[in-house]
């Protein structure tokens, strides 16, 4: 399937220490602004498949509200089990205030 950035939300929307989940047509991403720089990531714990946008987010990493796999935001690699494989990570830039994050599209 071919990618595009898709604008998801403005960046004023989602305050730092916060995170937002979107849904796509082929992917649900959780945005988290660490400190004012985002981080695009998918929001499913490679665990049990737990809603980690739901999580609690402390500086880089995320929470899972489950059984309390943490995970790095910035490159999704597993902080603490019970995960053990790293959870999938996005392109993502702020153009004019957007937050663009490169998805999956149908268009070609």
């Amino acid at each position: 399937m071919p990618k595009a950035f898709l604008p998801l939300a403005a960046a004023a929307d989602i305050p730092p220490g916060e995170v937002r989940v979107f849904e796509s047509d082929f992917d649900h991403v959780a945005v988290c602004n660490v400190d004012g720089a985002f981080y695009a990531i998918e929001d499913l714990c490679t665990h049990d498949d737990g809603p980690l946008g739901e999580g609690t987010l402390d500086g880089c990493a995320i929470l899972c509200p489950r059984h309390g796999a943490l995970f790095d935001v910035r490159s999704g690699a597993v902080l603490r089990a019970p995960a053990v494989t790293p959870v999938r990570t996005y392109p993502l830039k702020v153009e004019d205030g957007q937050i663009l994050v490169e998805l999956e599209t149908e268009e070609e």
